[in-house]
């Protein structure tokens, strides 16, 4: 019988010949050149994991979505739990045969023989539709928030559900087109792909050490989740241990410069997974290198460009407002009153508005609005600068270039046919029309809208894919759009939020479809199961998705409304703060009024060239000076798009997650390579994990019954003072008025 197996194998190895390797050499050293059409992959042991594995990701993460500190659950913990789960089904399901009505004389079983990898694959690839594909939640669920918690306004469960489900699947329909340009060609490599090859191989090679992988996650899951009752319910200052405030409780700029929430961060560490985890993923199996280029990024603006702006400059009245927050305010200072400026019709109320005044934003948002103008630019200019030759190069040899043993493989399989993703394409197009036509009081957006949203989709999509296909940066398409939309149709928030989705959203769904293939086809899946597997995870993580944001918007008190919240309540919605800031000054106000001539911040608008010259510069001095090899690691679109993520996310997240990330990747990595090599992913596996349970635990038992424990260790992190404004005669409730 091993003979036989051995056999089989030799039958798909790959030959030696030149002309069928793959012509990139990370790719020939990662993935193995073997398959075996026989290994089952429409399995019970799939379906059940995959489907499990997806409704749970897609509840713990919209459940988590909602808190201070959210927590992001992606494939890679359900690579790792899965596995002896898996097996341990290969060990106890029945065996026996049985045929089912309709399918004739073929027969099925519970149990067809070990798990194997192909199968895993298939579940990861369900659970990565649980966590949007990186993303925690489909992103149109913000809009739900918005307009239920910030607004204030009624939106129906239909059109909610029509909203998630169409730009979730959008993207699918001209994505599964272009496969054949940047899934099949061996140029189109798909660097992050190689990273889940990788995990998948070590974890099926076999593991006969006294602490197994398995053992070890056990151990991990249970710590984590015992720990976490601590921060989770005990005692919450834990999760923000902010020193210099405790030293200074009277002094604003002592707890500017030490909040971790509100601040610098200086002397302010957590104890808490979900803090270091939250907004950056895990630090753990982010690679070193993007480490440090966030961290000097981060550092340049967080410590060098607000401080000089807030302190040096009192740049646009910088101290008329906090050093670091993501509310929108008045020219005294004051939380802007967004409610006062929307009429009836849901647009904006010009006189209501003229009486209220022009929107002003902390130092530190603003700043970061430039940088993301910056980097949006830079991305396109740094690549086309430095990567532009490779990827024409790459590109005219994927359509010239001979197959590589991994597409030859796949030609064993049955492709899947052009009119699924003809009927998919139309199919979302027909149900976002319905919803655009006969529900626009709801989404405020137009059918013009939407082509027009779906049109610049569409033509982005084969350029991005090919940049991140050769690359690894994926440009983003949301600024962009924002930007459209509030200079030709202002006034109506939800409409921009609306373009913004099906615009941006579709397409980097569309390029999270072709990454996922690129991993099925790395690993030998049929694409008639890809696609299967992605379609029916994206429709229920949707669902999922939308049925628990709609119960903790129904259920939880003042959700979202941190003014109103209890000091230690979780459900203060950081994304969702966010996100109804963008819609605000890119839709309701609009961007002449706030980056225009009409606005105050109309300068930031030159950051759009720096962005653009910066890479540029970079490229001519390499050129001029090629000996000097560091020139080259400047990456303007790094440095610009290091703090993408603040707000919500604060230093005290950045900082945790620089500390522990260089911990683990670098030394851990260098001088206990073994250790990492077995444990390194598998116990961030289990700390997000462990963490999860727990939290949806305390949740269901004493949040829940409103039991909650009121002492000095539950109020926060204590820099009550961080968020006051530091001009003269600026008076804030509970903050000293400077004379």
């Amino acid at each position: 019988m091993a003979a036989l197996e051995i056999q089989d194998l030799h039958a798909y190895k790959n030959t030696d010949a030149d002309d069928e390797v793959s012509p990139v050499e990370q790719v020939r050293l990662t993935v193995s050149n073997f398959d075996d059409p026989a290994l089952p992959v429409w399995t019970f042991r799939m379906w059940f994991l995959g489907l499990t594995s997806c409704g749970l990701l897609s509840f713990l993460n919209t459940f988590f979505g909602y808190r201070t500190e959210p927590l992001l659950i992606t494939m890679i913990s359900v690579q790792v739990a899965t596995l002896p789960i898996g097996r341990f089904m290969a060990r106890v399901l029945p065996t026996t045969k049985f045929r089912i009505p309709g399918f004739g004389s073929r027969e099925f079983s519970l149990n067809p023989g070990p798990f194997n990898m192909k199968e895993h694959v298939l579940i990861s690839i369900f659970a990565n539709a649980g966590s949007a594909f990186g993303f925690g939640t489909a992103y149109a669920i913000s809009i739900v928030d918005i307009v239920r918690a910030f607004y204030h306004r009624k939106i129906s469960f239909l059109a909610s559900w029509i909203l998630v489900i169409a730009t979730q699947v959008l993207g699918y329909g001209w994505a599964g087109l272009l496969r054949k340009y940047v899934v099949e060609p061996a140029h189109m490599w798909w660097p992050s792909s190689l990273v889940q090859v990788s995990l998948f191989r070590a974890l099926h090679e076999k593991d006969n050490q006294r602490m197994s992988r398995a053992k070890f996650f056990v151990i991990a899951l249970i710590c984590s989740f015992s720990w976490y009752v601590f921060p989770g319910y005990l005692f919450p200052t834990l999760s923000n241990l902010s020193l210099l405030c405790w030293a200074f409780p009277k002094s604003v700029t002592a707890q500017q410069l030490g909040s971790g929430m509100k601040g610098l961060g200086f002397a302010s560490f957590t104890l808490d997974w979900s803090v270091v985890a939250s907004f950056l993923g895990s630090p753990l199996i982010t690679p070193f290198f993007a480490i440090v280029n966030v961290m000097v990024g981060y550092v340049l603006i967080l410590y060098v460009l607000t401080p000089v702006s807030y302190w040096g400059l009192n740049l646009y009245n910088a101290k008329t407002f906090p050093f670091f927050s993501s509310h929108l305010f008045t020219s005294e200072g004051q939380t802007y009153n967004v409610s006062a400026i929307v009429n009836n019709k849901f647009q904006l109320d010009i006189p209501a508005y003229h009486k209220q005044g022009p929107i002003y934003l902390s130092t530190f948002f603003a700043v970061t609005y430039g940088c993301g103008f910056a980097a949006v630019i830079a991305t396109l200019t740094h690549v086309a600068a430095f990567n532009g030759r490779e990827i024409i190069r790459q590109y005219k040899a994927a359509h010239k270039g001979k197959e590589d043993i991994h597409t030859k493989l796949m030609k064993k399989y049955k492709d899947i046919p052009n009119w699924w993703f003809h009927i998919m394409l139309v199919g979302a197009i027909g149900l976002s029309l319905i919803l655009c036509i006969f529900m626009n009081d709801q989404v405020q957006l137009p059918w013009w809208g939407l082509l027009f949203a779906s049109g610049l989709a569409a033509i982005f999509t084969l350029p991005i894919s090919i940049i991140t296909a050769t690359t690894n940066q994926t440009p983003g398409l949301n600024i962009i759009t924002e930007y459209i939309m509030g200079v030709i149709y202002p006034g109506r928030p939800i409409a921009n939020v609306c373009f913004k989705t099906f615009g941006y959203v579709s397409m980097t769904q569309a390029v999270s479809f072709l990454n996922d293939f690129k991993l099925g086809h790395y690993m030998k899946i049929p694409p008639r199961s890809m696609f299967i597997v992605q379609f029916v995870g994206t429709i229920l993580a949707g669902t999922i998705n939308l049925g628990v944001a709609w119960w903790l918007l129904t259920t939880v008190e003042n959700i979202c409304q941190d003014q109103l919240l209890p000091p230690n309540s979780p459900w203060t919605c950081p994304g969702d703060r966010v996100f109804f800031d963008a819609s605000v000054i890119w839709g309701l106000v609009g961007p002449m009024r706030i980056f225009g001539p009409l606005g105050n911040y109309s300068k930031l608008n030159w950051f759009f060239l720096i962005g653009a010259l910066g890479p540029i510069l970079v490229w001519l001095l390499h050129k001029a000076f090629p000996n000097q090899k560091w020139i080259k690691l400047i990456n303007f679109p790094v440095l610009f798009g290091a703090t993408a993520a603040m707000p919500p996310a604060t230093s005290l997240n950045y900082n945790s997650w620089i500390f522990l990330g260089i911990v683990f990747n670098f030394f851990v990595f260098r001088y206990r390579k073994e250790w990492w090599k077995r444990y390194n992913y598998v116990l961030s596996a289990a700390l997000d994990a462990g963490l999860a349970f727990m939290g949806v635990l305390l949740y269901f038992t004493l949040s829940m019954e409103n039991r909650s424990l009121s002492w000095w260790g539950s109020n926060g992190e204590h820099c009550d003072l961080a968020a006051c404004p530091t001009a003269k005669g600026i008076a804030v409730d509970g903050c000293p008025l400077y004379s």
